[in-house]
């Protein structure tokens, strides 16, 4: 089931509501993301991708995940 780039920023800001989420994609599976949020402070990168593919709830999990692709940009507020 395809999701839009809407649906992908919805799970997001449930997620990490203050967050500003910039979303692109427009074939429903290929996405690229950029998520900046103050929780992401002190945190490594890959800490903070975590926070994001967990708000996404399986959508990217195993060969029928809804989202094939994500391109994804983590990082705290200047």
């Amino acid at each position: 089931m395809a999701l839009l780039a809407s649906d992908l920023e919805a799970l997001i800001r449930a997620a990490l509501p203050n967050a500003k989420i910039t979303v692109e994609g427009d074939d429903g599976v290929h996405f690229a993301a950029e998520v900046i949020d103050e929780s992401f402070r002190g945190l490594n990168r890959v800490q903070q991708q975590r926070l994001v593919y967990a708000a996404l709830k399986g959508r990217m999990d195993g060969p029928d995940g809804a989202i094939h692709a994500l391109a994804l940009t983590t990082k705290a507020p200047d």
